[in-house]
């Protein structure tokens, strides 16, 4: 698959920093820190950017990817209560504090363009299951919520694994909505034990 997007570079102390964003931001793509899951909302086309993102997010180890969508939930369906936040995916090599996120967004410039060419998430891919419920394993996203913004940490396995529940969630969900008069369809991505999941809903109807 084919993503346009920005790159945008800004130093902290000693250290640059690599941020790498949608050339356009999906207007229908809502993400809420609600009472018991973080759930998102998305039509197909934001589902296909933000799959794109979570595969370029695995071959990035050392950027951040940052969907900035918290603006959208004023203009979006009807979701419920829950705080509006953006989206940054990180791999857990790259060891950046959420905490330090407010003030290298301040930082960010308008960035230059770059289109990258992804394999496209393919979503009859079996899963690597190997150890993801063992206790010892710690190949399991970790999530914190910092400056509006939901952070999602881990590894590429764990990113390619999340990119393939968007990249379904854009390919089926169209299809279900049609064919069984609005019925709900859902995808999600697991998290640690200690964090709650991310709930993913595709929505076909969006307010004018």
């Amino acid at each position: 698959m084919r993503l346009h997007t920005t790159i945008h570079t800004a130093r902290l102390g000693a250290t640059e920093f690599k941020v790498i964003r949608p050339a356009r931001t999906p207007a229908r793509a809502v993400l809420l820190d609600g009472p018991w899951y973080l759930n998102g909302w998305f039509d197909q086309e934001a589902a296909q950017i933000t799959a794109g993102l979570w595969a370029l997010a695995a071959t990035s180890p050392r950027s951040l990817v940052h969907l900035p969508i918290r603006a959208n939930a004023a203009g979006g369906p009807d979701t419920g209560a829950g705080r509006p936040l953006d989206l940054v995916l990180l791999h857990h090599s790259l060891q950046f504090a959420p905490s330090r996120w407010k003030e290298l967004r301040g930082r960010l410039g308008p960035g230059r363009p770059r289109t990258v060419d992804l394999p496209a998430p393919d979503p009859d891919a079996e899963p690597d299951a190997s150890g993801l419920h063992h206790r010892e394993n710690r190949d399991r996203f970790r999530q914190g919520i910092h400056s509006e913004t939901l952070f999602m940490t881990g590894s590429a396995r764990t990113l390619r694994e999340a990119a393939v529940q968007f990249a379904d969630l854009a390919r089926t969900g169209p299809g279900q909505v049609f064919n069984h008069g609005g019925r709900h369809f859902c995808r999600s991505v697991d998290c640690d034990p200690e964090d709650r999941d991310l709930h993913l809903e595709y929505c076909e109807e969006w307010p004018a």
